[in-house]
């Protein structure tokens, strides 16, 4: 079985739970960067030893929060020794509208991921795009290089949407398939 683990920030728990919907959907272990951007000696080895890395951060202003970004950027010593090379990468994020520059966050942690030398994996999915399709639709928000959800500003974790956690299981289990192929081709 693959080695996958989920690191993520979250603010306010929206991106905690996206974070769990894929940790289930992957099988994962899952690493949590804390309020000060920090994760411990033991989630940097974890990370090293892992076969796949899913990367999540809530979308602020943007962006990743400032908590993703130092963690992003206290990964270039693992950088600086290649240590995350051909490992499967994959993100994801939540905004608290349909659009709020999602795909900017995605961006971010696509182009981490190709500065690290690793493997992207999208989600595969099609887009609730029909005149039919109802917001708790698997990938209603209509992502195709990693996991998106909306969680409206005032509403709690509780409160996220069926179809947006249904779809960050399916994109970890999408990770999972790919990772596995992955290393039994490298065996």
């Amino acid at each position: 079985m693959a080695n996958i683990i989920v690191v993520y920030h979250s603010g306010y728990g929206h991106t905690a739970r996206q974070a769990q919907a894929v940790a289930t959907g992957a099988g994962a272990k899952i690493i949590t960067i804390d309020t000060e951007g920090n994760i411990t000696a033991a989630d940097w080895a974890a990370l090293e030893a892992a076969d796949a890395i899913i990367m999540g951060s809530p979308t602020y202003m943007g962006m990743v929060s400032w908590q993703f970004k130092k963690f992003a950027d206290a990964s270039s010593k693992p950088w600086y020794a290649q240590k995350w090379k051909d490992k499967i990468a994959a993100g994801f994020t939540n905004s608290s509208t349909m659009n709020g520059d999602k795909l900017s966050t995605l961006h971010y942690i696509f182009t981490l991921a190709m500065q690290h030398g690793m493997i992207w994996t999208g989600n595969g999915m099609m887009p609730a795009n029909k005149k039919a399709s109802q917001r708790n639709d698997v990938n209603y928000v209509g992502a195709f290089c990693g996991a998106m959800s909306t969680s409206p500003a005032d509403a709690s974790p509780d409160e996220m949407q069926s179809g947006d956690l249904e779809t960050a299981k399916l994109f970890g289990k999408r990770v999972a398939e790919v990772t596995a192929q992955w290393v039994a081709g490298k065996k």
